[in-house]
């Protein structure tokens, strides 16, 4: 079998409609816009979230708090995952995609304090720690850096 020889499934598929092409299409003339109207205009339409003239349910509902746009979130590890590295090594982002335990980290990563940290010297290199995570890693012997 080839590339080329590939076809979908039987009945999987459907023809698509060719719009504005002549009444033999059954979508002739008017191309399924039905008569005159806004939404038979080139162009037209109306917004997303636009009711009419009604006031908008996003703006109707109340606002609370404050989400920031220029937040860079982090990936989160757990302190058990850590167990997958042998005694002695550093850990560093590069290091952790490797492992296959961070699948992206675009702004860097946190360690949490979940799980246990079978004695281990590790250098861990992070972007943040909780402080149960610090104070598991340096109580087994290892060093927490913050870069």
């Amino acid at each position: 079998m080839k590339l080329n020889e590939l076809s979908p499934a039987a009945g999987s598929t459907h023809a698509g409609k060719r719009k504005g092409r002549g009444a033999g299409t059954g979508n002739g003339k008017t191309a399924g816009r039905g008569h005159k109207g806004q939404k038979a205009r080139s162009g037209g339409g109306i917004r997303a979230g636009f009711e009419g003239g009604q006031m908008p349910l996003a703006r109707r509902l109340p606002k609370r708090g404050f989400h920031n746009i220029f937040a860079k979130p982090l990936e989160i590890v757990n302190l058990s995952a850590l167990n997958a590295f042998e005694n002695g090594a550093t850990v560093t982002a590069e290091a952790l995609l490797e492992r296959g335990i961070l699948s992206k980290c675009p702004y860097g990563y946190k360690v949490l304090g979940n799980g246990q940290l079978t004695a281990k010297k590790l250098k861990v290199q992070a972007t943040a720690f909780s402080k149960s995570a610090q104070e598991a890693i340096e109580a087994a012997g290892g060093k927490a850096e913050v870069k």
